[in-house]
């Protein structure tokens, strides 16, 4: 069974002179103060963009919605009431502002057709590498990859999903299995591939 593993956590946080709490460093960050907010960047900044990234697969589209979530971290960071993780709360503000941006881009969603189940079991068997998986996802087309993420890394339901993006849960579960479906297909072609290079080496 393909273990699917969020990317990893944000590099641990090394504080200089002053003996920071995450508290600190974040009611630091509310009274605006600079310096506790570039360590605020420095630290989930990689983390952030490799979300962004996820949804939308231009590069420089995905650094932008990096810049605007901080943005908006910074405008909201007086609404977190240090209950559950901090990263957590981070990574909720990050996929919404992603779904926002997704929301605005006409016909981003692709279009319905019958769910497509085959090979769907083959899939979820296969093993491959995360991080090679999540490159194969952002290949795929805008509407399957926001739902996949949001289903099989988020850990979104098809109920949650619909609310998210204003569509049926129909039309979520059929994206997902065509999702799954392209992504089979692809990993089929991988493993045809890499085994005729190795039997010809």
């Amino acid at each position: 069974m393909l273990c699917i593993l969020p990317p990893k956590p944000a590099k641990k946080m090394i504080f200089r002179k002053k003996e920071h709490t995450e508290k600190t460093l974040i009611n630091d960050c509310i009274k605006g103060k600079m310096k506790a907010q570039k360590e605020l960047y420095a630290c989930y900044a990689d983390l952030m963009l490799a979300i962004c990234l996820r949804y939308v697969a231009d590069r420089l589209e995905a650094e932008d919605l990096m810049i605007q979530g901080f943005t908006k971290v910074f405008d909201k960071l007086g609404q977190y009431k240090f209950e559950g993780s901090f990263e957590g709360w981070l990574r909720r503000v990050f996929v919404n502002e992603c779904l926002m941006y997704l929301r605005k881009q006409k016909h981003y969603m692709t279009p319905i057709e019958t769910a497509d189940r085959e090979s769907v079991t083959a899939w979820e068997e296969t093993s491959l590498e995360t991080q090679d998986l999540l490159q194969l996802v952002q290949e795929l087309p805008a509407g399957y990859r926001t739902v996949f993420n949001l289903y099989a890394i988020e850990g979104y339901n098809h109920k949650e999903i619909a609310e998210q993006l204003g569509i049926s849960e129909g039309t979520s579960k059929s994206q997902l299995s065509k999702a799954r479906g392209m992504l089979q297909r692809w990993l089929t072609d991988l493993e045809k591939n890499t085994l005729t290079t190795y039997q010809t080496t």
